[in-house]
């Protein structure tokens, strides 16, 4: 399970160390790409692999899966560690997610999220600001807190 909020730099070569804490979880190969609100997904193999075929069973006549699974798996790069633990993110990544300097990862359960500081800092303004509300939307999904 990957969880938890680590605070890094990207250097100007558009390398970003990962934690030690997730890289355990990811392993030595793992992918990135685009995510939701406008930060990055980076997934172990595993939870790729189980992505990909969820993506798999969604209908080809439909336009919105076809758009969708072209979101993420355009976008996808395989991610590799180097020596010092560190990732290249590519520049259309960065330029996606508003990558320049200081980011967060966050774990997600399943996968990391690498967001801009800034834009981690006031989503979670925003969220915190309505968490009785987004809580009682979960319950209303089944999750009892």
């Amino acid at each position: 399970m990957l969880n938890g909020e680590f605070n890094h730099s990207i250097d100007t070569k558009g390398r970003l160390i990962i934690p030690s804490k997730f890289r355990e979880s990811l392993g030595e190969h793992f992918v990135i790409t685009k995510g939701m609100d406008g930060c990055l997904f980076v997934y172990p193999d595993n939870e790729w692999s189980a992505f990909e075929d969820k993506l798999r069973e969604l209908p080809l006549s439909n336009k919105k899966a076809r758009d969708f699974k072209r979101f993420f798996l355009g976008s996808a790069v395989d991610g590799e560690l180097d020596k010092q633990g560190r990732v290249l993110i590519s520049s259309a990544l960065r330029a996606y997610a508003g990558l320049e300097k200081e980011v967060v990862l966050a774990g997600v359960l399943d996968k990391i999220e690498i967001w801009d500081k800034k834009a981690w800092d006031a989503h979670n303004e925003e969220v915190e600001a309505d968490i009785d509300d987004i809580a009682g939307d979960m319950e209303d999904l089944g999750l009892r807190i």
